[in-house]
């Protein structure tokens, strides 16, 4: 097959959770799929989501994703999605059980840090086990930021 023939893969959006660095501490990430339903892929694909306010639970046995808004397809009709429903992630045994004692840590939690797509054209979404930040740490945080872009600015 020649160059000239192969097929052009558009490249989909790389959508990070900007909040979650500045909030939070990142001890462990893990890589997950996500069940999705078709529209909410081409929505995704559109780079319409909002991860702000979303976190990980288990129900069970299965961790989910609540509170990330996939907008609705444009052309989806009745065959759309409910733009805030619950999305089960697909993780295997040793890293739900990981994650499963972290979570029994105080002060920990299961945020999304970023959601992109995969080799074989699949979304999948990091995850991170995180420790929120003091006041203090954030200010650190800020100050480094500033101190970098002064940096750029001045090469």
């Amino acid at each position: 097959m020649s160059s000239d023939k192969k097929k052009k893969v558009k490249s989909a959006p790389e959508i990070r959770n900007r909040k979650a660095s500045f909030e939070y501490h990142f001890i462990e990430t893990w890589v997950a799929g996500i069940e999705l339903k078709g529209t909410e892929v081409k929505s995704l694909r559109d780079g319409k989501v909002q991860m702000a306010d979303a976190y990980c639970h288990f129900v069970g046995s299965s961790l989910f994703l609540k509170g990330m808004h996939i907008s609705e397809y444009t052309e989806g009709s009745y065959n759309n999605h409910e733009a805030t429903r619950p999305r089960r992630l697909l993780l295997r045994n040793d890293e739900l059980l990981k994650i499963r004692k972290g979570l029994q840590e105080k002060g920990l939690t299961v945020i999304p840090v970023k959601i992109f797509f995969g080799n074989r054209g699949y979304a999948k979404i990091l995850i991170a086990l995180a420790q929120g930040k003091k006041l203090y740490d954030k200010r650190d945080s800020i100050k480094e930021r500033d101190v970098k872009r002064d940096m750029e600015r001045n090469r």
